[in-house]
């Protein structure tokens, strides 16, 4: 949790702050109900820039706007307490610290100096700007300006950049900047910050961390924008990606943005399966599969809005009971069955099945998350994640193409886990946890747990066999095995987990010297129909 730091009432003690002793004498002090700074000290108030609000009182005297009360203000021990606290922060956004933290920076070679007066307004809402600026010296203010009233917003100090989605996105200036003091700042112009940010991986890491501070809950609602839905707060951080939590500007309905990090977006091979994963998986409709409704792209990433869910991930549960009752594992392998059974017949292969991307809410209804985006095949780098290479198939590791067998695997390792409350391996290493998967069998999970249900044990040994062709060819077989002890336990779940069959009839018309070829394109289609469990049955019409 960030530190809380001091508003101007407790500095002051002016008592004007909610439920104060001086507020019934000589009302609120304005910048503490002012409601443009939502987030800051964890309130709805401008208590860390009071100088922003007109009204406030000093020194016994209320005083007007910030240009009236400039003088006054920038010479208030609290205001100089603000700008010595925010020029020495450490912030991952300070981009003045960024430049100066790489010896041999081509952006100081290129950016051009310039002074500005304090009061002077060097940035105008509704402008299109091709400019930033890092601020080196002074400090300003962000001011929106709305039906002709302007509500200071932000506030920029030392090491800060200003005025930065002009670089990312070449969008008009959403608001005014105004200096408060005598500024120096460096000038960095679009067409530099494009050329170089192709090449630097650790701008666009930067970027990253620039992006999302732009999304914190203190930021108007104006900067958190992200086309029609609104970043409420972080949610979580992944290895190439960014969680935020928020809601559809108009519906105001719940969603999950999923923002990729800069240099994952920079990468067009990376990038671009992003999209089409994203796009395939927008067409996937299953109860145990999280819904992706849209994807946004700007500030030079790619944003995939998502399904809110209410629950905690498989792992975390794991962690607080490492070993679930029997019932509950079958019920959740049920689900997580019935969804992989679903998208497999669609093509698509989830690659990074995991505690982790198995989502339990409160009813324990299933959701599988990171479908299809968590890795790409033949990303190398990727199998170090955290907990990916431990539940990967062996054909994965090797870098062998992967099918829906892989996905098997990886789910027979999380029901080993699940039934025994550890990992079929001791080992936490990534390079020996490969090496278990690629020349080790699993233990009997029977031999931890020896009142393991039979149909339970069946499921985890030939799930997890190191060779694809023992394992379930495809998941309904699973859940035809599955399915006696979910009966026996009780489990209700039929709509998630026992699909109906459907029966489809089509006629071929064709020459008696079309025979071989048919027959030919027959057995192709029935091999491939028996492998995602299709049983097909062929007759002419006079055996009918």
């Amino acid at each position: 949790m960030a530190e809380k730091k001091l508003n101007c009432w407790e500095y002051n003690k002016c008592e004007r702050e909610p439920h104060g002793k001086k507020v019934a004498e000589f009302g609120l002090c304005p910048s503490a109900v002012d409601t443009s700074f939502d987030g800051i000290n964890s309130g709805k108030n401008a208590g860390r820039i009071c100088w922003a609000v007109a009204g406030t009182c000093q020194g016994g005297e209320v005083h007007g706007t910030f240009a009236e009360k400039r003088d006054t203000c920038i010479t208030c021990d609290f205001f100089r307490l603000v700008q010595k606290e925010e020029g020495a922060t450490t912030s991952p956004t300070k981009f003045l610290s960024f430049l100066l933290e790489k010896g041999n920076n081509p952006f100081l070679k290129e950016m051009t100096y310039q002074h500005i007066k304090a009061g002077e307004r060097f940035i105008t809402q509704g402008d299109v700007g091709d400019s930033a600026y890092v601020i080196q010296q002074g400090s300003c203010l962000v001011v929106v300006e709305k039906e002709g009233e302007l509500h200071p917003s932000d506030h920029r100090g030392v090491g800060d950049i200003v005025g930065e989605m002009a670089l990312l996105t070449g969008e008009a200036r959403s608001a005014h900047v105004e200096a408060e003091t005598d500024m120096q700042v460096w000038v960095l112009k679009k067409e530099l910050f494009d050329e170089i940010s192709k090449e630097d991986p650790e701008l666009q890491r930067f970027l990253t961390e620039l992006v999302a501070e732009r999304f914190d809950t203190k930021r108007p609602v104006a900067d958190r924008r992200i086309g029609k839905y609104i970043a409420t707060s972080i949610a979580g951080r992944g290895g190439y990606s960014i969680i935020y939590s928020g809601v559809h500007s108009l519906l105001n309905m719940p969603v999950a943005i999923k923002m990729l990090r800069h240099d994952k977006a920079m990468d067009p091979d990376f990038s671009d399966k992003f999209r089409h994963e994203a796009k395939t998986i927008a067409q996937l409709n299953h109860e145990n599969i999280v819904k992706v409704y849209d994807i946004e792209e700007l500030h030079k990433t790619i944003f995939i809005i998502m399904e809110y869910l209410h629950g905690v991930p498989l792992d975390k549960i794991l962690k607080r009971n490492p070993r679930l009752p029997y019932p509950r594992v079958t019920d959740i392998l049920l689900q997580v069955c019935s969804g992989l059974a679903y998208a497999h017949r669609q093509g698509i292969v989830h690659q990074d099945v995991k505690p982790g991307n198995i989502f339990v809410q409160a009813d324990d209804r299933v959701k599988i998350v990171d479908f299809g985006l968590a890795c790409c095949p033949g990303d190398v780098d990727n199998l170090c994640w955290p907990g990916n290479v431990f539940y990967s198939s062996p054909e994965y590791i090797e870098g062998d193409a992967v099918d829906v067998r892989s996905d098997i695997y990886s789910l027979g390792i999380t029901a080993y886990e699940m039934v025994t409350g550890q990992k079929p391996f001791a080992e936490e290493d990534c390079v020996k946890a490969m090496n278990f998967h690629l020349h080790e069998s699993i233990p009997d999970p029977a031999a931890l747990r020896p009142d393991l249900p039979g149909a339970l044990r069946d499921f985890i040994v030939k799930a997890c066999q190191r060779d694809p062709a023992e394992r379930y060819q495809h998941l309904t077989l699973a859940l035809e095995d599955l399915r006696p002890l979910a009966e026996e336990f009780g489990l209700t779940r039929d709509a998630t987990f026992v699909e109906g069959n459907k029966t489809a009839t089509f006629f071929l018309t064709y020459k008696d010297y079309h025979q071989g070829v048919l027959n030919e394109l027959m057995e192709e289609f029935g091999a491939r129909a028996q492998q995602m469990g299709i049983d097909m049955k062929m007759a002419d019409l006079k055996d009918m």
